[in-house]
């Protein structure tokens, strides 16, 4: 009785751990239903600002993207993925971007003033996000097949970043947040809020998955950050009174705050802006987005 039992003990748990596992492609490796994956990634880091862009007056979405702003970007990940259908990731992605109103130089005539607005960032991004990888084609029923080496999927998640905008001032970079440029937190335009430099994000993509073997796979990635500011350039709704700068600020910031809020007669000499005249597009919030490429190696696996 009690070999009976111990038979159809063994013949249990063989069969459960047979359902959480399946053959591998290339028939030498087994799979856990839930393998693990630590990875490094690579690229390029661009975004969509109030400043730069193309000729025109503005336009939505990357219809104003400028490649010529894109900088490299870098990041590690660790991952679980669910029999290569579902995969939840922790990702660290570091970079920077920026912007400038003098890239619109040779289109100067068509821009409505945003060439001679003379406005210009560079921002540090450091980012933490939690992301799920979507595989629709390994749904299928890989029984009497191998699963496919190339993979579609999409990407959901939430970050949490850091950016500090800066400009160039007779050589020396500053931060622009303390400065105030636009108002915040002054009682003369009450609705005008400052703004942290920490931040959640929603993040959406696309990617290619293909598996370079039994433990290393390669990814090709795209991920769009929307944002939940406007002041990812510190540029974002119109000019203020330069004489408030003192009201509010030391003399040294105040100072350097008179200087940065409004460039124009850098361009133009005698030029300047009127309180209220528009600086930024308050419409529309800024963002980011990363294209990279990743090199992951997968935990987990068994041989047959």
């Amino acid at each position: 009785m009690r070999k009976l039992l111990a038979i159809a003990l063994g013949c249990t748990l063989f069969g459960q751990s047979s359902k959480a596992q399946y053959y591998f492609y290339n028939d030498k490796y087994y799979e856990n239903a839930v393998v693990f994956e630590v990875g490094v990634t690579g690229g390029v880091m661009n975004s969509l600002t109030d400043l730069g862009g193309k000729q025109g007056i503005g336009k939505n979405f990357i219809k104003d993207l400028r490649w010529k702003t894109a900088k490299a970007s870098y990041g590690l990940y660790v991952a679980a993925n669910y029999m290569d259908k579902l995969t939840l990731r922790l990702e660290g992605t570091f970079g920077q971007v920026i912007g400038y109103d003098s890239i619109l130089k040779n289109v100067a005539a068509t821009t409505s003033g945003r060439y001679e607005r003379n406005l210009s960032f560079k921002s540090k991004i450091s980012e933490v996000q939690l992301a799920l990888e979507v595989h629709p084609l390994m749904f299928g029923n890989f029984d009497d097949r191998d699963p496919a080496l190339l993979s579609p999927y999409g990407i959901i998640g939430v970050g949490y970043y850091s950016f500090d905008p800066k400009a160039k001032l007779n050589g020396q970079w500053y931060s622009l947040q303390p400065l105030r440029l636009e108002g915040q937190g002054f009682k003369e335009y009450p609705d005008r809020k400052p703004y942290k430099l920490n931040q959640l994000n929603i993040s959406t993509g696309m990617g290619l998955r293909y598996q370079l073997s039994s433990l290393l796979n390669a990814r090709l990635e795209f991920v769009h950050r929307i944002l939940f500011t406007d002041y990812l350039d510190d540029a974002s709704t119109g000019y203020v009174n330069p004489a408030l700068f003192s009201n509010y600020l030391s003399p040294n910031r105040a100072a350097i705050a008179q200087q940065l809020f409004d460039r124009k007669a850098e361009i133009t000499p005698g030029d300047g802006s009127k309180a209220q005249d528009q600086r930024g597009d308050p419409k529309d919030n800024d963002a980011f987005f990363t294209i990279q490429f990743k090199i992951g190696i997968t935990l987990g696996r068994q041989k047959r």
